[in-house]
């Protein structure tokens, strides 16, 4: 029975977790195993009886200076770890080369690689007006009331003055009236089929009484042509140069026949509008002179046609044509402190 099992284990391959027993060399790594059942077995023995004598898991008996003890099962291929061996175990046979393993799981997001708006902002306190004190909150809606409320007013003020007559409009046309103009006037005369094609001066005149008793007679004072001298060149020129003669020649217009005579309720305000204006020019002209009075005044409008394009076939006269008003009397209704010129009648 002894020389069975020595014949047995003389047969075992060696374990590579079994230390070497003294003057014994160390084994080999081991390599791939390519011997069969019978090559493994001792000469005279049958492959059957190494396989009985020795089954899988069971320790080998130990020799002089091997560690005795059960061999542990927890190692791969049964082989015994010595005593007080705690690291990792080592593999029994070659590994083959795969890829390494993958994570269990997906690394968990640092801060810094974290979308903005996935940081944490650590509690920040509302933004805009709700973080405002109360006073001011109160403050900002009362001011975006009164600009929504502004705004509502104005766009329907210009709708009723733009759309067709309708009984709103007739109603609160002097309201409306007062609102557009003149800082919001709607003027399509641009868009229209036929635009003006005419230049158009208003001109003036007057009756200066002398401090001798006589009176003379200014020239033609061209005053659309002096508004003209203030706007060209100028980039902000001022709404009064622009539109205030214009406009109060049109109003003189739309009240009055071809006769000059008023064809409603508003040409004698069309005429007074027109006659201050006039009379603020003459002053700031110094028509009067020193010691004069100005007794009368005349307008008067000098028309001329836009000359057409050279491509065009379109003829027209380049004659000036007239329309002259009578005199108009100046009265002390019409000498208002502000409109009052130099040197006029008192």
């Amino acid at each position: 029975m002894d020389a069975y099992d020595q014949g047995a284990d003389r047969t075992r391959d060696p374990d590579p977790a079994d230390p070497p027993g003294p003057g014994e060399p160390a084994p080999e790594p081991p390599g791939p195993d390519r011997t069969g059942p019978a090559e493994r077995s001792g000469p005279g023995e049958s492959s059957e009886a190494a396989d009985l004598s020795e089954p899988r898991g069971a320790a080998a008996p130990s020799g002089p200076g091997e560690p005795s003890g059960p061999a542990d099962l927890s190692e791969p291929g049964g082989a015994a770890v010595p005593d007080g061996h705690t690291g990792p175990s080592r593999p029994t046979g070659p590994v083959a080369p795969g890829p390494l393993p993958e994570p269990s799981g997906p690394p968990a997001p640092s801060e810094a690689s974290a979308p903005v708006g996935a940081v944490d902002r650590g509690g920040a306190g509302p933004a805009g007006v709700a973080a405002l004190s109360p006073r001011y909150q109160v403050v900002a809606a009362l001011a975006l009331a009164v600009a929504a409320v502004t705004v509502c007013v104005h766009l329907g003020m210009v709708f009723l003055h733009v759309a067709p007559s309708n009984t709103l409009s007739k109603q609160h046309s002097g309201a409306i009236d007062d609102w557009v103009y003149p800082e919001f006037e709607q003027n399509w005369k641009l868009f229209a089929p036929n635009p003006l094609q005419q230049n158009i001066a208003v001109q003036v005149r007057a009756d200066v009484g002398t401090a001798d008793g006589g009176v003379r007679t200014t020239g033609w004072y061209d005053l659309s042509a002096e508004d003209g001298r203030a706007i060209d060149g100028n980039p902000l020129p001022s709404h009064t140069q622009q539109n205030e003669l214009r406009r109060a020649w049109d109003f003189f217009l739309s009240t009055h026949d071809a006769n000059n005579r008023p064809n409603g309720q508003r040409g004698a305000l069309a005429r007074t509008y027109l006659t201050r204006i006039v009379l603020l020019r003459l002053g700031r002209e110094d028509a009067a002179g020193d010691g004069g009075t100005v007794q009368r005044v005349q307008v008067r409008s000098r028309t001329t046609n836009v000359p057409p394009p050279r491509w065009s076939g379109e003829k027209v006269s380049d004659r000036p044509t007239y329309r002259v008003l009578p005199w108009w009397p100046i009265s002390d209704a019409d000498l208002s402190r502000d409109a009052k010129p130099a040197g006029a009648a008192q």
